[in-house]
């Protein structure tokens, strides 16, 4: 398919900046992707299209706070650091992106705090932004990560074009996030309070977790036409045997397996084996799934609006089916729903 088969015209207005007050008050758009009927909910709403036995699979990865400004050495000039991730925990090595570029080199330091007190070293160049980071520290690991942790910020991906602010810190989080390692919000399990999970555990639902550590390239602009040409950044995902045994059984019983959020979705494909059945996995995926698309998995998936464009909306339309997912999405902008990591979401059955 061409890249140009996904732009949709979305209202700025409709690019949510903030979360909602209560996480399961967002709009659900239900959407049957054998009749093409659509209909309209409360995300609370999604525990009634399920049944006992049925299965929910989350990611429970855990976002870090990403963002850190600093200062470079001598020039004083602030710079931004993204952390990507941490390439070797006893040498302190982090793969980062760096914000003017063009001022970074291999050899100058950035100082980072009100007291500069945490020091890195530019070691390497990885990208045109890209940096690999030496940081300069004795302590422990622990301590360390504790320090680096304190100075940054929550990594608010560019469409909430507004400042991180206190309330990030937990909405930007899910419930159940308990594997630190995403500089991305898996944004469909925003949507999941305390309450409606002890809702599923009450009416039977079987709830299930992978790992998968997303990170910017989610976000990252196509720049081909042609799709088949376009490569996207490997993500760690990592399946165990206990979800493994979750999935299977619930598949050879014939009831639903919901994927929650493209990032699962992506780690089904994954662990896809024989027979639509999962295996555990542990490793990188960079598969690029756009329309068509076969999934053995999952047989429900609930995904945010996404952006125009986007890689996720490419997948969910893999899943839905283009025509379906393009006239939904249409519905939703007509109903004024709200699109990206704080907006509102689409159950499709």
């Amino acid at each position: 398919m061409k890249l140009s088969q996904f732009n949709f015209n979305l209202p700025q207005e409709l690019i949510a900046q903030y979360p909602r007050a209560e996480r399961d008050e967002a709009k659900l758009m239900v959407l049957n992707r054998k009749t093409g009927k659509i209909s309209h909910h409360l995300f609370k709403d999604i525990i009634d299209f399920f049944n006992e036995g049925d299965l929910m699979v989350f990611n429970d990865t855990r976002v870090f706070p990403a963002r850190l400004y600093g200062n470079k050495e001598r020039t004083n000039a602030k710079i931004e650091v993204f952390l990507l991730r941490e390439l070797n925990p006893e040498l302190k090595l982090w793969d980062v992106l760096v914000e003017p570029a063009r001022k970074i080199r291999i050899g100058n330091k950035l100082y980072f705090g009100e007291d500069e007190s945490l020091v890195a070293e530019v070691i390497d160049n990885t990208t045109s932004r890209g940096r690999t980071l030496r940081f300069l520290y004795d302590g422990p690991h622990d301590e360390f990560k504790q320090a680096l942790y304190s100075l940054g910020q929550t990594p608010l991906p560019e469409h909430i074009t507004r400042e991180p602010e206190e309330i990030d810190a937990e909405a930007f989080q899910t419930v159940y996030a308990t594997k630190e390692g995403a500089v991305v919000a898996p944004g469909a399990g925003l949507h999941y309070s305390r309450l409606l999970m002890k809702r599923l555990e009450i009416k039977g639902i079987e709830i299930g977790f992978m790992t998968v550590h997303s990170g910017l390239g989610t976000f990252r602009e196509i720049d081909v036409e042609d799709l088949s040409k376009h490569r996207i950044d490997s993500e760690e995902v990592i399946i165990d045997q206990n979800l493994v045994d979750q999935v299977n059984k619930a598949k050879d019983s014939e009831h639903q397996v919901l994927a929650v959020g493209t990032s699962v979705l992506r780690g089904m494909v994954a662990g896809e084996s024989m027979g639509g059945h999962l295996k555990e996995y542990s490793g990188w995926e960079n598969k690029f799934i756009a329309p068509p698309y076969d999934f053995g998995v999952p047989t429900a998936l609930v995904s945010n609006f996404h952006l125009p464009l986007s890689t996720m909306l490419m997948m969910v339309a893999a899943f839905g089916g283009y025509e379906n997912v393009m006239r939904a999405y249409e519905e939703a902008v007509k109903e004024k729903y709200h699109f990206g990591t704080y907006g509102d979401s689409l159950l499709i059955l």
